[in-house]
């Protein structure tokens, strides 16, 4: 894969993504969709301790900002706005929506089309946004590390380093972590001779769905969704067992009549109700509004055709009919989902949605919008027993095994990449219990913002990932530092007496291991 012109589409997101990072009132609300940003400048990390010299980095990265993943709330919304254009019953306001949602369907059918790299163009791609939040993370891993980079590719002939790829093996995990890849070597080519895709790891992959690509890991960067047919294996004594064990029981829990119950408090809340009927009014009439108490409803029903620009793309998609909108919550719900994917297309020229939400209303949708991440992949209820990040495990293992290596003199490791989704960021920061992303809340409580700290925009932003330099000196002493989103993070709270100074972000590396081996 080749990829287009980095530097055009830095200075195209330079200036577009600017503009998808603010609503009207300057404020963002994009919540899981939040466009990716470093949350701390390089010039700003601590020191490395002195006689340290980083000799292994490992990174778990979210895929880059996307498209919508279905033909499902843009086509429900636009027939909802069919409805009201039959009837007159549109506001001024609401006649624009119209031309928008056409606009972002099509940008839609034809994601990716034209980019070396998109094999098949279309829903779930990931947009110019995402390719240049992963080239920068890649530039900007190389930059930190010159060093471990440049001697990684100097000592490839007498002792050859690696630097392993692996991915959740859906589209747009694998064409981040090419994008990524691409970017490293347009900085240092000589890292080539470096990269490796390990055998696809799954029991039954070959019996099942024939052969998964070298550099596929369900198991550590797909865990919540395993199922019997592809990954279920043998042998109980194996740790992928477990790990799809403790798929099952999540995904019991994300049909359970509990998560449904704690679900409906948080959408059948009077505020959002009320933000609900404030931004349909700007949209239609209030006759049009009060019809969904006489059964209005709107469907994903529909079959549309794009054409690209050059004629030679024609796309023709058919909704299944299965996204209802019936009240004025979720329709509203709708606009803002759609408001959230447009900040992330900016790059594909579609219209900015925050005019149709006022910051104020916005700011509960995202409210919304976090109560039920954190129900399905955060912390979750304390009750919940660790169900949503359990499965994570398999996922730390690797990590630490991974440092454990260079912790006793095996540098043939150089890095080691994994690029997957906010399905398992999420779990992954909840398993490592980092401050702010792993607290759960009492069974009878319901997420609110005035009662946690976790918050979707800072866990898991698209490209949102989570890093490990490894440094060692000539005595042999290992330490760690983790950043989070590229910022300096602390471990969980137990191990702070890893620490090398009170306030220090770096870890003795052997205190570090024995205390998430100890601790629960």
């Amino acid at each position: 894969m080749r990829l287009a012109r980095p530097a055009a589409l830095a200075l195209a997101c330079a200036l577009l993504c600017a503009g998808a990072q603010a609503g009207a009132s300057g404020e963002r609300f994009y919540q899981t969709k939040t466009p990716y940003q470093p949350q701390q400048e390089m010039a700003r990390y601590q020191p490395v301790p002195a006689g340290y010299h980083a000799v292994q980095t490992q990174m778990l990265a979210r895929h880059g900002a996307r498209g919508l993943t279905g033909f499902k709330t843009d086509l429900a919304l636009y027939n909802l706005w069919l409805q009201a254009s039959q009837e007159g019953a549109l506001t001024p306001l609401g006649a624009a929506l119209g031309p928008d949602l056409r606009q972002l369907m099509r940008a839609n059918f034809l994601l990716g089309y034209g980019v070396p790299g998109i094999s098949k163009p279309g829903y779930g791609n990931e947009t110019m946004q995402g390719i240049q939040e992963h080239t920068a993370l890649a530039q900007r891993m190389q930059q930190r590390l010159p060093e471990l980079f440049r001697d990684a590719a100097a000592s490839a002939a007498q002792q050859p380093r690696r630097i392993t790829v692996v991915t959740s093996g859906k589209d747009r995990a694998v064409d981040s972590g090419a994008f990524f890849v691409q970017a490293l070597l347009a900085r240092q080519a000589g890292l080539a001779p470096l990269l490796d895709y390990p055998p696809a790891r799954a029991p039954q992959a070959a019996s099942a769905d024939g052969k998964r690509p070298a550099g596929t890991d369900r198991y550590q960067l797909y865990f919540h969704q395993l199922n019997a047919k592809q990954d279920k294996g043998s042998d109980p004594a194996d740790p992928l067992y477990r790990t799809y064990m403790d798929s099952q029981a999540y995904q019991a829990y994300a049909s359970s009549a509990d998560l449904h119950t704690k679900e409906g408090e948080i959408l059948n809340q009077p505020r959002l109700a009320e933000a609900a009927q404030v931004v349909l009014a700007r949209l239609f009439t209030p006759a049009f509004v009060a019809s969904f108490s006489q059964g209005r409803r709107s469907t994903n029903s529909g079959t549309y055709s794009y054409t690209s620009n050059d004629g030679k793309l024609v796309q023709t998609l058919t909704g299944d009919g299965h996204t209802v909108i019936d009240n004025p919550t979720s329709a509203a719900l709708a606009l803002y989902e759609l408001y959230c994917a447009a900040a992330d297309m900016q790059g594909e020229g579609v219209a900015d949605f925050g005019r149709y939400l006022p910051s104020a209303q916005a700011a509960v949708f995202a409210e919304t919008d976090d109560a039920i991440s954190f129900y399905r992949k955060g912390p979750a209820s304390a009750g919940s027993g660790g169900v949503t990040y359990r499965m994570a495990q398999l996922l730390l293992d690797d990590f630490f095994n991974t440092a454990d290596a260079a912790a006793r003199g095996d540098l043939s490791q150089a890095a080691k990449l994994r690029f997957a989704h906010a399905e398992t960021v999420v779990p992954f920061a909840a398993l490592l219990g980092l401050r702010g992303m792993s607290e759960s809340l009492p069974d009878d409580v319901t997420y609110r913002y005035d009662n946690s700290p976790w918050r979707g925009e800072t866990v898991a932003p698209m490209a949102a990932n989570v890093q490990w330099d490894v440094y060692r000196n000539a005595d042999g002493n290992t330490l760690v530092r983790m950043l989070y989103n590229e910022k300096e993070t602390a471990f969980k709270p137990a191990c702070d007496s890893a620490r090398i100074g009170s306030d220090s972000f770096y870890y003795d590396y052997g205190r570090l291991r024995a205390c998430y081996r100890n601790q629960p």
